[in-house]
């Protein structure tokens, strides 16, 4: 019976209700919507980077280092010899190295030259077809696959840059061969070669842009060094002794520890004694999720308030409510109802309210997830948030709840404390 005069109570002041329920249930979502993407970022970096110890390339920031080998989300500093993955291998602290050529994309997909044993790192296996076997040959992520539309057969040339319309490599093409099932990585976004693909892609192409210039009487440029791996050099070498072959470039690699004692001492060791610089991803991802972390805060400080404002607007209704249910409260005394029943109507009706904004803002925060990638479509990963209930929502639920109650105890205790012969007497 107290539950349904609540509701009715409720349903007396539309407007009032109706603006309760949305204030809290906005508040409620961007709460519940910066919780999710939050939690799937770090997730995500957590996945990409786990395993991973260093990452070891050309000196220049650590984290674009990181950024640009890890998560493929930025461009490399530079290129180091191929010498230096020797050097690596046999150090006595060192128990694995993948080595990454980077340069080039297609569709904005990066293509990654490197070995067999990046895909083992992610516990990657073909969906289709297999692996890649001599240079040239590509291996697609899920990500690439589908967003492509490339499949075991095709060929496709790359780019330069992670950007279209940075000039094809027509005479170089790449075949498909695989494609891998998904991982929840960021394999699952790259394009997979050997290095010998990569250095001959950009080999080739010197060669015709020198063959060219030469042609048109024109001086050659020097491209900078870390252009795209094996240009830079291949160029040199070939302005300082004619049709010698280059040494050979990498861009960068990712190294795991052999013991953990590793930690204290082999950064410091590369970034002293070696042209290279050592970058943790452990240390470079916290420093970017501190700075990434300052505008979740605002944001959610802002849902927070939004919150409060609901929660505000509840305990005002509520009182004014008391004042105009007085007569009603005193009849329901006089027959028979409990001090207690009277309170419980006001604490049911608030808690009933801010049960419905928070279940319409948590129902809101998820659609809105899933939506994510068709207005920001680099954010489809995110969109397996979507699908997801976190352990944390029901902090916001209980946070939601236990709001509603304290926005009803001074209502509730003004009812519970209600003069019944002194409020009959008035009317």
């Amino acid at each position: 019976m107290i539950g349904r005069l609540a509701l009715a109570y409720a349903r007396r002041r539309p407007l009032a209700t109706i603006l309760v329920v949305l204030l809290l249930s906005l508040g409620v979502a961007i709460v519940t919507l910066t919780l999710l993407v939050t939690h799937e970022i770090e997730a995500r970096l957590t996945r990409d980077a786990e395993g991973i110890d260093l990452v070891v390339g050309a000196k220049g920031s650590p984290l674009q280092l990181v950024l640009a080998g890890v998560y493929h989300a930025d461009v490399p500093p530079g290129n180091i010899p191929l010498s230096s993955l020797a050097d690596l291998r046999a150090h006595p602290q060192i128990s694995e190295v993948i080595p990454l050529a980077l340069g080039d994309s297609v569709h904005g997909y990066r293509i990654v030259g490197t070995e067999p044993s990046l895909v083992a790192h992610y516990h990657g296996v073909p969906a289709r077809g297999a692996l890649w076997t001599k240079p040239m040959d590509a291996v697609l992520g899920s990500d690439v696959a589908r967003a492509t539309g490339l499949d075991v057969g095709a060929t496709f040339t790359g780019s330069h840059g992670l950007a279209d319309g940075g000039g094809e490599h027509a005479g170089q093409p790449y075949s498909v061969v695989g494609v891998l099932a998904a991982t929840g990585t960021v394999l699952d976004r790259l394009v997979l070669t050997p290095l010998e693909s990569v250095w001959n892609v950009h080999e080739h192409h010197s060669a015709d842009r020198h063959d060219d210039d030469q042609a048109a009487g024109k001086p050659r440029d020097k491209l900078p060094s870390g252009a795209v791996p094996g240009s830079s050099v291949h160029d040199d070498a070939k302005a300082k002794a004619g049709t010698h072959e280059a040494p050979r470039e990498i861009t960068m690699a990712l190294v795991r520890y052999a013991t953990p004692l590793a930690a204290a001492a082999l950064p410091r060791e590369i970034n002293k004694s070696t042209a290279l610089v050592a970058a943790s991803p452990a240390y470079e991802t916290a420093r970017l999720l501190t700075v990434f972390g300052v505008g979740i805060d605002v944001i959610r400080s802002f849902a927070l308030l939004l919150c409060a404002a609901a929660v505000l607007m509840l305990f005002v209704a509520l009182a004014q409510a008391l004042d105009e249910r007085r007569y009603d409260l005193a009849i329901l005394r006089a027959l028979g109802g409990t001090r207690l029943q009277i309170a419980g109507v006001l604490l049911i009706e608030s808690v009933l309210l801010a049960g419905v904004g928070t279940v319409v803002g948590l129902a809101l925060a998820h659609a809105l997830a899933a939506a994510l990638p068709a207005v920001f479509p680099p954010a489809a990963p995110l969109a397996a948030a979507a699908a997801r209930f976190l352990p944390l929502e029901w902090g916001v639920v209980a946070g939601a709840l236990v709001a509603g109650i304290l926005a009803a105890l001074w209502p509730a205790w003004r009812a519970y404390r209600l003069d019944v012969a002194a409020t009959l007497a008035d009317t």
